[in-house]
């Protein structure tokens, strides 16, 4: 195990678990076994609000950059509905990280 240890991913873990129970916090993991999806490699955070217009990203890639107009925001709505219909359901994710957790 790398930077921490055994001791610290399971806290990690543990941490994201107790934070994804939130009701604003939507905790998506997409299994290794899953194989190439959209993004991937490049870190995405949408900030969904009342009104979509409002919306905004944040991307991570070769240059991180704040997006917020609606041609963009269209863009990343279809990643975003393609990174959830890649991943496991909030419990499904749950799950799957306790798991992980307790085998550390």
């Amino acid at each position: 195990m790398g930077f921490g240890g055994p001791k610290v991913a399971r806290e990690q873990l543990e941490y994201l678990l107790t934070v994804s129970e939130q009701p604003h916090i939507d905790l998506r993991v997409i299994p290794f076994g899953t194989g190439s999806y959209p993004s991937s490699g490049a870190g995405i955070v949408y900030f969904n609000a009342e009104v979509a217009r409002l919306d905004s990203v944040q991307g991570d890639g070769d240059r991180s950059e704040f997006i917020d107009t609606e041609p963009q925001l269209i863009k990343y709505r279809a990643v975003m509905d393609r990174l959830e219909a890649s991943a496991l359901k909030p419990d499904a994710s749950r799950d799957l990280i306790r798991r992980i957790a307790q085998s550390i």
